[in-house]
């Protein structure tokens, strides 16, 4: 089986087509982040300065601490949600990724499995053992393939949940020392 002009000129087109579009998936992966910290940094500026205000204008010492105390709640839901968002962006951009190279190892899959059934057809007699062979390994071979797609999926998911849960216990460790970081200030009165 060979290979005609036409046919290569396709397959290079499909290529670069590919390529261009991760590339494109890759620019807005880098934009979505560029985004979203421009927002967290206005956002932290525009906290700071109105925190800032709020320390100057503090009566006194238990007053201050309060204030300090009412802001670990808060802090911590931020730095949660962005690492939210962080990770949504890097993984919407995998996915991108990833279905690209899923779609181009079953293009190649299929152009294999053709050139194996052209070569039965065409092996001279006697060789049907090796063309068996041939096949099964390449059987196998998908077979791993297909095995290790599966587990980093598997673990792709446990990582996301492992991530949430984290970020959940780090919000209900940060609101429980507030609350006593809130309380001690207010004993202190």
């Amino acid at each position: 089986m060979t290979l005609t002009q036409e046919q290569l000129i396709a397959s290079h087109k499909a290529n670069l087509e590919t390529l261009f579009g991760l590339t494109n998936k890759t620019f807005e992966g880098v934009e979505k982040l560029v985004e979203l910290n421009v927002a967290a940094s206005r956002a932290a500026l525009n906290e700071a300065a109105a925190h800032a205000q709020a320390v100057l204008s503090a009566k006194d010492v238990q007053q201050l601490l309060a204030l300090q105390a009412s802001q670990f709640q808060p802090l911590a839901e931020k730095v949660a949600s962005y690492g939210r968002q962080l990770y949504e962006i890097a993984s919407g951009t995998t996915a991108e990724f990833s279905r690209a190279f899923e779609a181009q190892a079953a293009e190649v899959q299929r152009n294999v499995d053709s050139l194996l059934d052209s070569a039965a057809k065409n092996a001279p007699a006697g060789t049907e053992t090796s063309v068996a062979v041939l096949k099964s390994a390449v059987s196998a071979a998908n077979n791993a393939f297909e095995s290790v797609q599966k587990a980093v999926k598997q673990a792709s998911t446990v990582a996301e949940a492992n991530m949430n849960a984290m970020a959940s216990n780090a919000s209900r460790q940060t609101a429980t020392a507030a609350a006593a970081a809130t309380a001690a200030a207010q004993g202190k009165r």
